[in-house]
């Protein structure tokens, strides 16, 4: 099972947004994004999805960090998402706390974008996959910093393409009466943290991407 990407681009340029990173303090960076900067490399440490990847802004550079099991689909076949996603979020997240109410992609603003055409999610291959394997849904979250959620949905777990843009995925197994579904939702706070909703999207997507492929 394998889902062709819709294209993404910024809007205002890529070398213009490495050039707005590489300016700021290091220290505020930090503290916003949750990242280590490493100051003999000139780099900072972020996590991404469970994964450690090197950022330098300056060089406009992003590598994985030595034995990243799962670092390469974000550096080659989910690229362009995960620059945009990486630039996006060291230039704009905020140092504030979740708020712990769920909303779904179509409820943020612009989000009408995620219910048509091209920007629509491919949560229903998703459910296609796990339709019956509750066990399978976890563990290919677990391998990516997923943790498992109790209490809601035959399957809960919560993915952080970002440590402070978590994106809750919720499976329905297939039954008799209905089939498998797969539900996302993000924290209210992600517009906080991310300032554009194309970017959204694109976390979203990556967040799909790693579930199906």
């Amino acid at each position: 099972m394998n889902l062709e990407l819709v294209p993404i681009k910024i809007e205002n340029g890529e070398e213009k947004a490495w050039q707005k990173v590489c300016k700021l303090p290091s220290l505020d960076v930090c503290k916003r994004t949750g990242s280590i900067f490493d100051i003999n490399k000139g780099c900072y440490i972020l996590n991404s999805f469970g994964q450690e990847f090197m950022i330098n802004p300056c060089e406009m550079l992003i590598k994985a960090v030595d034995n990243c099991p799962h670092g390469e689909i974000f550096l080659v076949r989910l690229k362009d998402f995960f620059r945009i996603s990486v630039l996006s979020y060291m230039s704009s997240a905020q140092n504030i706390g979740l708020s712990g109410r769920l909303l779904r992609p179509i409820d943020l603003k612009g989000g009408h974008r995620f219910s048509t055409g091209t920007h629509v999610l491919p949560l229903e291959m998703i459910a296609q996959k796990y339709n019956k394997n509750r066990d399978g849904f976890v563990d290919r979250g677990l391998q990516y910093g997923a943790i498992e959620i109790k209490g809601y949905g035959d399957a809960y777990i919560r993915l952080f393409p970002f440590s402070r843009v978590p994106v809750d995925l919720i499976l329905w197994l297939e039954d008799e009466e209905f089939p498998a579904k797969v539900d996302l939702f993000f924290d209210s706070t992600c517009e906080l943290q991310i300032s554009l909703s194309d970017v959204i999207w694109a976390i979203a997507m990556m967040c799909c991407v790693i579930m199906i492929d």
